[in-house]
């Protein structure tokens, strides 16, 4: 044994250097003993360093899994990062939930809102006395009554209107089956014509059919209501907005075709022209859940500024004609009518969209 140990000893400087001790470095592979025992285990340890430190054999598949198996879980890593980055750059913004107009405190919260975001506003704001929705009408009753205000003088729609209620035993007996009841003649006779009973008997016909119901009506959605109203003939867009507003209170209601609005929207940011129904919906959405607030400002604002000259060399709108009839109809001239101070007595037609902007305060909110 001393004799075999002692070469090892005295080996040449040069030896040395080529190849280190394996005492030193047991978890390399050896350089020499090629065949020794621990071959099956060490191939599969140099594999598994060269896929990792060398590419220098193209053909070992293991540094193609090791390498896509990372980048799949870098991949994954990433994603899972950049959504957590996303969802803390996410802001949800509180929704103003609004009541009806009529609940108590409700009004006031709306002309402070109003007053937040609409600086032209909340001047106007300041120079009027708040709205006060505390009126209510059953459905049926209302509607009725704006049926049988179209196309009407403030003073004869009133004359008319006293003497359904009469017909029907009084308000609380304006039901459906009582206006089923009568006969377009016997409508006739007190002053509705055939074309308006033809409405009436409408109305109460959907509500027999269960197609609409004073509860039904007080508990749909905004959208909804609009859709189911608009389905009975001579009630258009904007007798649908009006009974919204002054009978149903609803809070976030704004009337883009009404004339008074729009010359109010006009007025208070100075725009050149009327603005369009269309365009509407964009310059008043900083109002929104108070639109049926700010409406009434702007109806107040109209009336403030002699909106009323405006109004009447407009020609009232048949909404139950075609909409080339109407398109006519529009471009009609006017022919001047004794017009009283505004609005009371301005011939106009609550179920269509032009010159209409009076007629809420005869019929919806007299004063």
């Amino acid at each position: 044994m001393g004799e075999q140990t002692q070469p090892h000893h005295h080996l040449p400087e040069s030896s040395t250097t080529t190849q280190p001790p394996v005492i030193d470095t047991p978890s390399l592979p050896p350089t020499q003993n090629p065949t020794s025992s621990k071959l099956p285990f060490r191939p599969k340890k140099t594999r598994k360093l060269s896929a990792v430190t060398s590419s220098e054999n193209p053909n070992d598949k293991s540094l193609e899994s090791t390498t896509s198996t990372t980048s799949d879980a870098a991949a994954a890593t990433s994603n899972k990062k950049s959504k957590i980055v996303v969802q803390k750059v996410i802001r949800v913004l509180p929704k103003i939930t609004a009541r009806a107009l009529s609940c108590k405190g409700e009004v006031e919260l709306a002309l402070r809102h109003l007053s937040s975001v609409d600086s032209n506003l909340d001047r106007l704001i300041k120079l009027h006395k708040p709205p006060v929705f505390d009126s209510f009408q059953p459905p049926f009753l209302a509607l009725s009554k704006s049926i049988l205000y179209q196309q009407l003088a403030y003073k004869a729609g009133t004359s008319i209107y006293t003497r359904f209620v009469s017909l029907c035993g009084g308000e609380s007996l304006v039901l459906p089956e009582a206006v089923l009841s009568f006969t377009p003649n016997q409508l006739r006779q007190i002053g509705i014509s055939a074309r308006k009973s033809s409405y009436l008997h409408d109305l109460a016909n959907k509500y027999r059919n269960g197609i609409l119901s004073d509860s039904s009506i007080v508990n749909m959605d905004d959208k909804s209501l609009f859709t189911m109203l608009t389905m009975v003939k001579g009630i258009g867009p904007w007798s649908v907005h009006m009974f919204m507003i002054f009978s149903l209170h609803r809070p976030d209601v704004l009337p883009v075709g009404d004339v008074g609005i729009r010359k109010g929207v006009q007025l208070l940011y100075g725009l050149d022209e009327l603005p369009r129904p269309s365009q509407m919906e964009n310059l008043c959405e900083k109002w929104r859940p108070y639109r049926s607030v700010a409406s009434w400002y702007m109806w107040r604002f109209a009336e403030a500024q002699g909106a009323s000259a405006t109004a009447a060399a407009i020609v009232p709108v048949d909404e139950s004609a075609t909409p080339l009839q109407q398109l006519h109809q529009e471009q009609q001239p006017s022919f001047p009518q004794q017009q009283p101070s505004f609005p009371q007595q301005q011939i106009i037609d609550p179920a269509t969209n032009i010159a209409n902007h009076g007629l809420w305060r005869s019929v919806w909110d007299p004063l």
